[in-house]
Order: structure tokens, then C-alpha cells, then sequence
């Protein structure tokens, strides 16, 4: 497992400056830690899109995105991958743990589950891009529920359609949050043209106070 140090630091609200010799050994723990409980797990399929009044529609789905967001992001896709990705329960439990007995812990734990969840997508969408390279397409950056006005509420229905229980023991619950909470869903356009939407990024956001954007002016 690949966890990127720059981004758990990032997580962690550092910005370049020294973290100290305790912090760096706690950093280095909680890193192999994560590595060593985490049980990755993915899945993903492809579906063809069609354009619809009401939204995108994924054939033989039941899935509709409605957002004028997500429609910007797939506006050329003339497929789309669904994926989701978990690092399994016991990272849960442990950040758990370690929020009733060590809250630093708990903190930086939480930052490096995060990457490590980040890092996996990263392994699936390059999976993704092969496919569709293989098929004649070019691939879109990832797009979730919950960025910009595409709503997190499609999220039970998204792990349905992908069986994700079944498949890596993804479930939602009736609020749309995911369990395992170290788990990320997205869609991913595939068009004949490559892409030239960044997708959502700290350049692209809104959110002009997010406490982990990076740098942006």
C-alpha cells in the first residue's frame, strides 16, 4: 500500500513547516499502521450514458445524475466507469479507538487512512484508463457525490447498482454515508477526446475557505 506522506501532511493542516521529531514518529507509526490493518477492497463497471431532460442516464441502471456539475463533467462521455473503494472496518475501528484514548493519534491516523483510500482510487482509475484506452476512449478525472451541486444522496443507490456489499462489504446508510467511512465512490467519464476538465480540484472549487486546499490563491 502507497500512502503519500505530502498528503497526509496536507490532511493534517501542515503547510511545509517543521512537524518535530514526536509528530514525524507518530507519522511513521500511524503510516504502517494503516498499511498493515487495511483490507482494500474495489470495484468498478462500465456503463454507457445517455442524455436525457432529466439528467444522464447509465443504461441499464436506475441510476440518474442530476446536477449541472456532473452534466459538465460527462457532457462528452459517451460511457462512464462507477467505481468504489473501502479500506475495510478495522481502520474504522481503530480511528475509533484512538479517538476515546489518544486524540493526536486519532488525528493523524485518520490522515493517512485518508490518503491511503485516495492512493487506491488513483490504482483503480489507472485500471479504468487501460480499459477504456483499450475500447478507443480517453478517461475524465474522478467525479463523487457530494462535489459541487451533485448530491450525496444518490449514494445508497450507487452501491446498489454496483452490488457493493456484495462485492467489498460497502453499505450506505440512510443519512448516505458510507461504511466504511474510508471509502470513496466516483464516476469517471469515458469520451473519444481527451479530456480538458480539471474535474474537481482546489483550482476548480468553490470553496475558497476548505481547510485542505492546496495553496490555491
Amino acid at each position: 500500500m502507497y500512502i503519500d506522506r505530502k498528503e497526509v501532511l496536507r490532511y493534517m493542516g501542515y503547510r511545509g513547516q517543521n512537524i518535530g521529531h514526536t509528530t514525524e514518529k507518530l507519522l511513521n507509526d500511524c503510516i504502517d499502521e494503516v498499511a498493515s490493518v487495511s483490507k482494500e477492497s474495489f470495484l468498478y463497471e462500465i456503463f454507457d450514458v445517455e442524455h436525457t431532460a432529466e439528467g444522464l442516464c447509465l443504461k441499464g441502471t436506475t441510476l440518474t445524475l442530476a446536477g449541472e456539475d456532473i452534466g459538465k463533467h460527462l457532457a462528452n462521455s459517451e460511457k462512464c466507469a462507477l467505481m468504489a473503494v473501502t479500506l475495510g472496518l478495522e481502520v474504522d475501528k481503530r480511528i475509533t479507538f484512538y479517538s476515546k484514548t489518544d486524540i493526536a493519534k486519532a488525528l493523524v491516523f485518520d490522515a493517512c487512512a485518508t490518503a491511503a483510500a485516495e492512493s487506491l482510487c488513483d490504482t483503480v482509475h489507472e485500471k479504468i484508463e487501460t480499459e477504456a484506452r483499450s475500447m478507443g476512449f480517453e478517461t475524465t478525472t474522478r467525479f463523487s457525490p457530494g462535489y459541487g451541486d451533485f448530491s450525496i444522496g444518490i449514494q445508497k443507490e450507487l452501491a446498489k447498482v454496483l452490488k457493493a456489499y456484495e462485492g467489498i462489504g460497502l453499505s450506505v446508510n440512510e443519512s448516505s454515508i458510507m461504511i466504511p467511512r474510508k471509502s470513496v465512490t466516483a464516476f469517471i467519464g469515458l469520451q473519444r477526446e481527451k479530456s480538458d476538465i480539471s474535474g474537481h480540484s482546489c483550482e476548480s472549487c468553490d470553496s475558497k475557505n476548505c481547510f485542505f486546499r492546496k495553496g490555491v490563491e
